[in-house]
C-alpha cells in the first residue's frame, strides 16, 4: 500500500521534524535541510546527525526525503545565477547524502525567456556536472512536475524525459509527480479515463519506473490554469474521487504520498495534516 506523510517543518532542529510526523500518523515525510530562501547554509554537525538518526530509529519513518532551496534554477540566464544554484544543489545532496536521505526533490527551473529548449540543455548539462562532482553518492534527484507558471519548466512531461535523455547518469534520476501541478498544467484525471490516459502518456513519455513519490495535493485553480496554489483533499478543483486512483492502483504501491497542503487548523482547532492523512487513508481503503 502507499507510504502517507507529509511535509514537516525543521523548526527546532532536524530531528523535530521526525517526532512532529509521528504525532500526525505520518509513514514518511519531506523536510527543508536548511533554510529554503537563503543561498548560504550553516554546515550539518556531527551532532545534529546522530540527533536525526536517532529520531529515524525512534519514530520509524522512511524514506525521508528532502526539497531543495526555492532559489535554485539550473536554467536561469544569468550565469552567476547558474553557478549559485549548481553550488547550492551540490550542497543540498551532500546534506541529503550525509543524512542518508534517499532523494532530494527538484523544481527543474525557469528560462527566463531564453527559450525551453535552451532551459532544458542548462539544466541537464548542471546535472552532469553534479554526478560527475558526486559520483560517490546514493541520493537521486527527483526532477517535480511543475504548473507551468511563468516559464517555469516540468510542466509537460516531455520536458522531464528531455532532461533526462540528455543526462548522462540517468540513474540517479526519477520523478515527483505532484497532483495539484499536473492539474494546473492542464493533465485531467478526475474520471477513471481521464486518469488512465494520465498514466498512459507519463509511462509512454518517461516511464513509470522513473516515478518514485507523490506530492499529493487539491489544486485552488482550475484545470490548465497553470497557477500553483495547493488546497486541501476534496477542497479544491480536482475533488476527492480523483485521488482514489492513484491510492489504489497497485501501479503506485509502496511509493511514498506526501501532502503539502496548508498548515494550521481547522475550525474546531484539528490539525490540518491529520485530517487530510485521514481522508487520504479513507480513499485508499474504500
Amino acid at each position: 500500500m502507499p507510504l502517507l506523510g507529509a511535509h514537516m517543518s525543521i523548526t527546532g532542529g532536524l530531528s523535530k521534524a521526525l517526532f512532529r510526523g509521528r504525532k500526525r500518523g505520518c509513514q514518511v515525510i519531506q523536510i527543508f535541510t536548511k533554510n529554503p530562501n537563503r543561498w548560504i547554509s550553516r554546515g550539518l554537525s556531527p551532532k545534529e546527525i546522530d540527533a536525526f538518526n536517532e529520531a529515524r530509529r525512534e519514530t520509524s519513518i522512511e524514506p525521508v526525503a528532502a526539497h531543495d532551496s526555492y532559489l535554485i534554477n539550473l536554467a536561469s540566464p544569468r550565469r552567476e545565477d547558474r553557478e549559485k544554484s549548481f553550488h547550492a544543489l551540490l550542497d543540498e545532496m551532500d546534506r541529503a547524502e550525509r543524512l542518508s536521505i534517499p532523494y532530494v526533490v527538484m523544481h527543474p527551473g525557469s528560462h527566463l525567456g531564453d527559450g525551453e529548449k535552451v532551459g532544458i540543455k542548462r539544466i541537464s548539462e548542471a546535472l552532469n556536472h553534479i554526478f560527475d562532482r558526486t559520483s560517490q553518492f546514493q541520493v537521486k534527484i527527483l526532477l517535480e512536475t511543475t504548473a507551468g507558471q511563468g516559464t517555469n519548466l516540468g510542466y509537460r512531461f516531455e520536458h522531464l524525459a528531455e532532461i533526462i535523455g540528455q543526462t548522462e547518469a540517468e540513474e540517479r534520476l526519477g520523478v515527483c509527480l505532484d497532483t495539484c501541478h499536473v492539474f494546473a498544467a492542464g493533465y485531467d484525471f478526475r474520471d477513471e479515463e481521464n486518469y488512465r490516459k494520465l498514466v498512459r502518456d507519463f509511462d509512454a513519455i518517461i516511464g513509470l519506473n522513473r516515478c518514485r513519490l507523490f506530492h499529493i495535493n487539491d489544486s485552488k485553480k482550475e484545470l490548465g490554469s497553470r497557477i500553483d496554489r495547493h488546497e486541501h483533499i476534496g477542497q479544491g478543483a480536482i475533488g476527492e474521487r480523483a485521488f482514489s486512483f492513484f491510492l489504489q492502483s497497485p501501479i503506485f504501491w509502496d511509493l511514498p504520498f506526501l501532502l503539502e497542503t496548508p498548515k494550521g487548523s481547522d475550525e474546531s482547532g484539528a490539525d490540518r495534516d491529520l485530517l487530510n492523512l485521514r481522508i487520504l487513508r479513507r480513499l485508499m481503503e474504500e
